[in-house]
């Protein structure tokens, strides 16, 4: 099938725009790039200390310098679901890549925070900035100089982002990402949220509220909803950065195991030291990023990914834009449905065929790039198989061709909706974004007075005073980068949730975050510019009447530009988002980030890096 118009348009738009920067970063990682070990360049001083802690076997192979060492990265611990099974990955790695007479070493771990422990809670304001400094934790374990190849275990929200950005610091090398798989489905998604609402309303007591949270999130493994965290997954896969089948495999199983060992192996396969040497630089490129996109906006992905995707790919010096999410959301279906766009999760979407045939729907119709380099080799094609075990080992086998349920993955000829699951919204309060693949059609239009908030608890407060019993939209300003660190608002979801409910008409616009699973209350996000860069969601007061259109692309604000223009930002109190909890810590990261639309980062774009 021949490339959609639209995809090869935007796909060339953006080689275009990042031709120089592209160019400088490629010519720095085929520099870096060598034929021999990496530890070649190390003295005998700087190898016995890499050495030291090896077993004897370990060391006569580093030393002799013949075969592969493989860095790992690990974002594990113990308090995350998702990274918890990843306390038995290195040593699997380990004894997998020795039989070949390779090794690996423990490179590095990185931070690895819980968004869902964190929401709502001071700390909160630290989970934007963790991703840059998770990608500068990434490239300090891989500053030795002693590896060949990265193996990456990382899964949540900041993590993977982080661990890419600083994995792309260095391309050079074949760098490959080993998720740890999904939980088994627990309560539905549809009665947790239920729950959260009526304690919300007070219907319900925390007893209750915690019994089916708990039963939710009850075992080690990915939460099972449609987050960042399971977007995530999916762009790796998409993307060509895990095996084929590997992402929503559940975790603590045999094929999980033998998942991981693949992995290791294929590292080998990419070596700089063999025949097929294949650099994640170079390997990723400005076609896999339209198809992140792509995948993105087919499945009702994080709306968190608008800011993730553009600072990953500006670390490989390639620059996208909000215009390119935009114009490729209106011409890709939205053809999946998980929560919070509908009522399955990722075990059902698995079960339903998966990856696989989300992208022989999108391939056979020629909205991805079907030539690019995966870790599969090239061509993307290489992921409609689907991983199994036979005899303990593992073969891949033609994916079904159709979805085992329609409910849940549809069809490009019948989708859930003829466009995708992201819009940009613009207007005189600025430009930003918000998630439409969870919103009914009567939702994606309001025109309302404002109410202005500058604390998750004050609109609970009114709420649960009764004062918000109206048609009405949410303003939240001094929520962005700069302000607090660009904070999610999940907070705000069942009360909002709960009046919308009750038939009014309610929404939210703030330069703040919303959590990857919300999405069923319209919420105009990511804005630019933001209130501290006195932009004029800062200016707005109760009373103003806006208008949200999705399909028209429009936000605006009922007031006349010479009104605005004596109007001086209202700027709270901040001194409460300065100290506690570590924030005082990253005060300079609020004062070096960019915009949303830049992709929120501390990071230069390449070329453009200052001394």
């Amino acid at each position: 099938m021949p490339e959609n118009e639209i995809l090869t348009k935007v796909t060339q738009r953006i080689i275009q725009r990042s031709k120089v920067s592209r160019a400088i970063y490629l010519e720095r990682i085929e520099c870096a790039r060598d034929s021999k070990p990496q530890r070649e360049h190390l003295g005998c001083s700087n190898l016995a200390h890499a050495i030291a802690p090896c077993s004897t076997g370990e060391k006569e192979s580093l030393a002799h310098k013949k075969r592969e060492n493989i860095a790992i990265v690990s974002a594990y611990n113990d308090m995350l679901s998702a990274h918890q099974p990843f306390v038995n990955f290195p040593p699997l790695i380990k004894r997998t890549l020795s039989l070949s007479d390779a090794t690996a070493q423990f490179a590095g771990g990185v931070a690895a925070m819980c968004d869902g422990v964190t929401q709502s809670q001071p700390g909160m304001e630290l989970s934007l900035f963790s991703r840059d400094n998770i990608a500068q934790s990434t490239a300090i374990a891989l500053s030795h100089n002693m590896f060949d190849g990265a193996i990456m275990l990382g899964v949540c929200d900041k993590i993977v982002p982080g661990m890419f950005i600083g994995a792309m610091k260095f391309g050079h090398l074949p760098i490959i990402f080993a998720p740890a798989g999904p939980m088994h489905s627990g309560i539905s998604n549809t009665d947790k949220a239920k729950i959260r609402q009526e304690y919300a309303m007070g219907k319900v007591g925390r007893d209750k509220l915690l019994e089916a949270e708990s039963a939710s999130y009850h075992s080690s493994g990915t939460c099972t909803f449609y987050g960042t965290a399971n977007s995530n997954q999916m762009l790796m896969e998409i993307m060509g950065l895990h095996l084929a089948g590997a992402s929503f495999v559940n975790a603590n199983t045999p094929l999980r195991d033998a998942l991981t060992e693949a992995a290791s192996l294929k590292l080998l396969e990419l070596s700089p030291l063999g025949d097929n040497y294949m650099p994640m630089g170079k390997m990723i490129d400005e076609k896999s990023f339209v198809n992140a996109i792509v995948g993105l906006l087919a499945t009702g992905g994080s709306s968190n990914h608008t800011l993730h995707l553009i600072a990953m790919a500006s670390a490989a010096g390639i620059t996208l834009s909000w215009n390119d999410f935009d114009e490729l959301s209106r011409v890709i279906p939205l053809i999946c449905k998980m929560y919070p766009n509908g009522s399955a999760d990722v075990n059902h979407f698995h079960s339903a065929g998966g990856m696989a045939v989300v992208i022989r729907e999108l391939l056979q119709t020629g909205l991805l790039h079907e030539d690019v380099n995966t870790v599969m080799g090239y061509g993307l094609s290489k992921y409609l198989k689907e991983p199994f075990l036979e005899d303990g080992k593992l073969v891949y086998k033609d994916s079904v061709e159709n979805s085992a349920d329609t409910s849940v993955i549809s069809s490009i000829s019948e989708p859930f909706a003829r466009e995708g699951g992201l819009r940009v919204l613009d207007g005189n309060i600025g430009r930003c974004v918000i998630k439409t693949s969870a919103l009914k059609s009567a939702n994606q239009f309001i025109k309302a007075p404002a109410k202005v908030f500058y604390t998750q608890d004050a609109l609970k407060d009114a709420f649960s005073r009764a004062e918000l019993n109206m048609d009405f939209i949410a303003v939240f300003p001094y929520q962005g980068p700069k302000s607090n660190g660009m904070p999610e608002l999940h907070g705000l979801m069942p009360s909002m949730g709960a009046l919308q409910d009750k038939g009014f008409k309610v929404a939210i616009i703030t330069d703040g975050r919303m959590s990857g699973a919300s999405g069923k209350v319209a919420s105009a996000i990511h804005l630019c510019p933001e209130a501290k860069d006195d932009g004029v969601i800062g200016k707005i007061i109760d009373g103003d009447i806006i208008t949200l259109d999705c399909e028209s692309g429009v936000l605006e604000l009922d007031v006349t530009q010479e009104e605005l223009a004596m109007r001086k930002n209202i700027v709270p109190d901040l001194s409460a988002n300065r100290l506690g909890v570590g924030r005082e810590l990253f005060s300079c990261m609020r004062r070096l980030v960019s915009s949303a639309e830049e992709g929120a980062s501390i990071f230069e774009r390449v070329g453009k890096e200052s001394c």
